[in-house]
This record gives C-alpha cells, structure tokens and sequence, in this order.
C-alpha cells in the first residue's frame, strides 16, 4: 500500500467532494465541536481511489454516492468519524479496501464501522432490511442513520433501476426504512421516502399520482 502521507499531493478536486467540504467548512464556522477537514479530505482520497471508475446506473462515479450520504449525514451527525465513515461506507463491501487498511489509515472505531455497514458478513449477503435489524437491535443509531440517507439517495436515483429491483427497493424501504425515521424522530426525512417511493411508483404505473399510502402499516417484529 502507498505511503498513507502521500494522499494530500494526489487528491483531485471534483464537484461532489467540494459540494461536501463546502457544507462542512461553512459549519464548522459555527459549531461547538469542529470536524477535522484534514481526515473527511483523506476519506474522500480513499473512497475516489478505491471506488475507482465504478460507475452508478445512473452513469455517474460510484463515489459520488457515499459522498451525498456524507453530505445528508452532516446535517444529523457533524461528526469528523460518522462523515468518515460515511464516505466509506461501502469500500469493504464493493472495493479492495479491506477492514486492516482502514484500520491502519484511519482508526479501529472507524474500521469497525465500516465493516457493521458492509452487508457482506461470514458466510453470505445479507439484505438491507437485515443489515438495519441488526444494527438497530445492537443499538448502533447512528450507523442506522447512515444506512437512512443511503437509502434515501438510492431512492432518489431508482429510475436507473431495472423495474423488479426497483419494486423490491420500494417495498423494502416503506416497510422498514420508513418505519424506522418515524421512529427516530425524523419526520422529514420519513416524508423525502415516502415521496421518493410514491413518485417511483407513479412512474412506473403500479399507482396513480393521488394514491395515498396508507401509513398505519405493521411492525416489523424487531422494532416491537
């Protein structure tokens, strides 16, 4: 692996990391407890360099997903850690970025984050729906909030989607994703997937534009 000193001279600017340091520089401006600019830049060097030329379905870099995920956490969580782990929060799952890399470049807390975020465990891939189960039932919240936003920006881009996992995507987020923001108390964030949902939907012609969800839907078993 290269010398982790050496990042600074390579980081290339793009429009989704300075979006992103834009926010937190702005914030910083104001906030009790600073996020350290130095290690989200050193996080965006690693998520660019490792997510590499990964493309979305959308056509656009895979790195500018965990990237918004990042930028939506911020506002929750301005934390230097959590916008770290944000931004790598799937580089175990979908690069060669592994857990001991992290470890060394970062930290172990940041490591053992990333890792409860990767769907990929010991013996198969889990399902979303499970991954926030077990983060929730182990009562990591924040971890739980960062899985929120990303499903919140895959669903904002869920027309790049074939039509079956797209309809999977849908479900699953009203039936758990949902549930779980109202939970949380964030109402706002429940109301962009709902809407996200309902709009999806609509395009793809399974309700029409005044359909209203019915949101008094059951539990899922973990959450009673």
């Amino acid at each position: 692996m290269e010398d982790i000193d050496d990042w600074q001279s390579k980081l290339q600017p793009c429009t989704y990391s300075n979006r992103l340091l834009d926010k937190i520089l702005s914030k910083n401006e104001t906030a009790e407890h600073q996020v350290d600019i130095i290690e989200v830049k050193k996080a965006i060097f690693y998520a660019k360099k490792y997510h590499g030329d990964q493309l979305r379905k959308s056509g656009e870099p895979y790195y500018s997903h965990p990237l918004e995920v990042a930028y939506k956490v911020s506002d929750y969580l301005f934390k230097t850690h959590m916008i770290v782990v944000s931004i790598l929060h799937d580089t175990i799952e979908d690069t060669s970025l592994t857990f001991s890399m992290i470890e060394s470049i970062f930290s172990q807390e940041i490591a053992s984050n990333v890792d409860d975020l990767t769907r990929i465990k010991a013996d198969r891939k889990i399902s979303a729906a499970e991954l926030i189960e077990t983060l929730w039932t182990e009562k990591k919240y924040d971890l739980v909030l960062v899985k929120l936003f990303d499903k919140l920006h895959n669903m904002q881009t869920i027309g790049a989607m074939s039509p079956k996992k797209a309809q999977s995507t849908i479900d699953e987020t009203l039936r758990y994703f949902l549930v779980l923001s109202e939970m949380m108390n964030l109402p706002n964030l429940g109301d962009y997937l709902y809407n996200e949902c309902h709009k999806a939907n609509v395009i793809s012609g399974i309700v029409e534009e005044d359909y209203v969800f019915d949101k008094q839907f059951k539990l899922p078993s973990f959450l009673l």
